[in-house]
């Protein structure tokens, strides 16, 4: 296996492709409840059920109701927790430019945990970033959160290449870690210009072009 073998490439969304913060979504909520910021980061962000919702074992519907019963926050209407949720994605201004210069060479596939109403809210928004890939692999539509390997499995098969054709960009360590795991050449994500530095170095990009 060789750096020239790379064809295709499976990106991350959060904190890659679009940086993200919960905390946002979090002030929005606390004037509705009783509980503190810490609770509901807890509630919304490291908890099971929304492990479950990210899987899609769980309608967006009855994500709300879930939440809306643990914050009991009975005046908090769907589409203002909707707005609340959702509206935590913002733009570095880096990827979406190396990622065009990348799709001339290589297949890109974006990969990513997320669930429903955070997926419809960027493809709404943020169009010209999704428009920028080959095929999408989301977490709520496949069933599976990565590191599961079925995942990964289903964003290589559909591109036509293997294993030793893919580069994986994720910016959590425990990820690249668990896709270096099952063979998959990656790196840890720390900024644009670092990741095109890493690629440079890796002897993958920018691709040397045959002159005849």
């Amino acid at each position: 296996m060789t750096t020239a073998d790379v064809k295709l490439i499976l990106c991350d969304l959060g904190n890659v492709l679009l940086h993200f913060d919960h905390r946002i979504a979090v002030r929005r909520i606390l004037p509705h409840c009783a509980k503190s910021s810490d609770e509901i980061y807890q509630l919304f962000f490291d908890s099971p059920f929304t492990k479950d919702y990210e899987e899609g074992r769980v309608s967006s519907a009855d994500f709300f109701k879930h939440v809306s019963a643990a914050l009991a926050a009975p005046g908090l209407g769907y589409e203002e927790f909707c707005a609340a949720w959702s509206d935590i994605f913002f733009d570095s201004g880096e990827m979406l430019a190396w990622l065009k210069e990348l799709k001339k060479d290589f297949r890109l596939h974006l990969v990513s945990n997320i669930n429903e109403l955070h997926y419809a809210f960027i493809r709404k928004n943020f169009s010209d970033h999704i428009a920028v890939f080959d095929d999408i692999f989301l977490s709520y539509e496949i069933g599976h959160r990565k590191p599961h390997r079925e995942i990964y499995d289903r964003a290589i098969r559909a591109s036509g290449y293997g294993v030793p054709q893919c580069l994986y960009i994720d910016d959590r360590e425990d990820l690249v870690a668990a896709a270096r795991q099952m063979g998959i050449r990656s790196v840890v994500f720390k900024g644009a210009a670092a990741c095109r530095q890493e690629l440079q170095e890796m002897g993958i990009w920018p691709q040397k072009k045959t002159s005849f």
